[in-house]
């Protein structure tokens, strides 16, 4: 992905825009963040405002001496609404979510899906045709307990087989397992991701 930077047009210190190598996208969580560090060092900044398409993005960086080390943002909350090809995507996965099976939308639009185990998510092989057939969603299949998570995100529709690291799916994921109570709400969760690629 790629992003540019513009002078602000509303409350943000700048604009951005994002862009995978087929389209044009109004949020994604890494390219958000890689800005914001880019950005935090000139501007002398602790939080950097962003303006996307999805809404102005405040991050919050953390310095050791000058050096930035973290950073934290509050993605914009997503729209949630039940996936309507839910049958269909288990189908093509080859799996049965434990829990319902939803669509998050915070300017991409996630559908989830919980597993029984880590296992169960590591030996996904997807029909890719079938889930292309689908429309433009990040397939997201996760599995955990407590506080760490296992997910692979296939995200055909948006022009990638897998994602190795989801910036935009995090915060959906942690929403929809406290709706369900499998966290609680406020609490912080490690995601592992990428391992199969």
């Amino acid at each position: 992905r790629s992003t540019f930077v513009y002078p602000p047009e509303a409350d943000g210190h700048v604009k951005m825009r994002i862009f995978t190598p087929s389209a044009e996208i109004p949020f994604a969580g890494h390219p958000t963040l890689g800005t914001a560090f880019v950005l935090a060092g000139p501007l002398q900044l602790l939080e950097v405002r962003i303006e996307t398409g999805s809404g102005t993005v405040p991050v919050r960086v953390e310095r050791e001496g000058a050096r930035i080390v973290f950073g934290r943002m509050d993605q914009p909350l997503p729209s949630i609404a039940p996936f309507e090809h839910a049958d269909e995507l288990q189908a093509a996965l080859g799996i049965e979510s434990t829990l319902p099976v939803e669509v998050h939308d915070n300017g991409l639009a996630h559908v989830f899906l919980v597993l029984g185990s880590r296992d169960e998510v590591a030996a996904l092989e997807p029909d890719f045709a079938r889930l292309g057939r689908l429309g433009a969603y990040g397939i997201n299949c996760a599995a955990g307990d407590a506080l760490s998570w296992k997910t692979r995100m296939f995200g055909i529709g948006l022009g990638m087989t897998e994602d190795p690291a989801t910036g935009s799916a995090a915060g959906p994921l942690a929403l929809h397992l406290a709706r369900h109570g499998r966290i609680g709400f406020g609490d912080e969760i490690e995601i592992v991701q990428g391992v199969e690629i």
